[in-house]
């Protein structure tokens, strides 16, 4: 797939999420498996999330709105790593949860390096 197209369907998806994550936390959280009183931070990462997408998708060549959603790649997955601490959150939600933010991450760090590489 074309780095370009990559980017910009990673934006769309990224306001998508960061929409849901603002506008449906309590039921975010509960299917990935974490307790409803962590909305306040899921509409944060929310408009995080947002606005990382309208970033790539405002950008020319969107390197660096790249590079910011694998920084906020690392955010979630810390999150999600301690939320599998506490005996009350459901570790198979949130594994499941991690496992699929692991699987965008790989996609956003490969349509990162190759942008930077193609700007080269």
């Amino acid at each position: 797939m074309d780095q370009m197209k990559l980017a910009k369907g990673l934006g769309w998806f990224s306001i998508g999420l960061g929409l849901t994550e603002m506008l449906a936390p309590e039921w975010l959280a509960r299917q990935i498996g974490v307790d409803e009183d962590r909305t306040p931070l899921l509409r944060a990462m929310g408009a995080r999330e947002a606005a990382t997408g309208v970033g790539v998708l405002m950008e020319e060549r969107p390197t660096v709105g790249m590079w910011g959603r694998v920084a906020g790649d690392a955010v979630d997955i810390s999150l999600l790593a301690a939320a599998l601490k506490p005996p009350h959150h459901e570790k198979k939600r949130v594994i499941g949860a991690l496992g699929m933010v692991l699987g965008v991450t790989l996609l956003d760090v490969l349509c990162a390096r190759s942008l930077q590489t193609a700007a080269a």
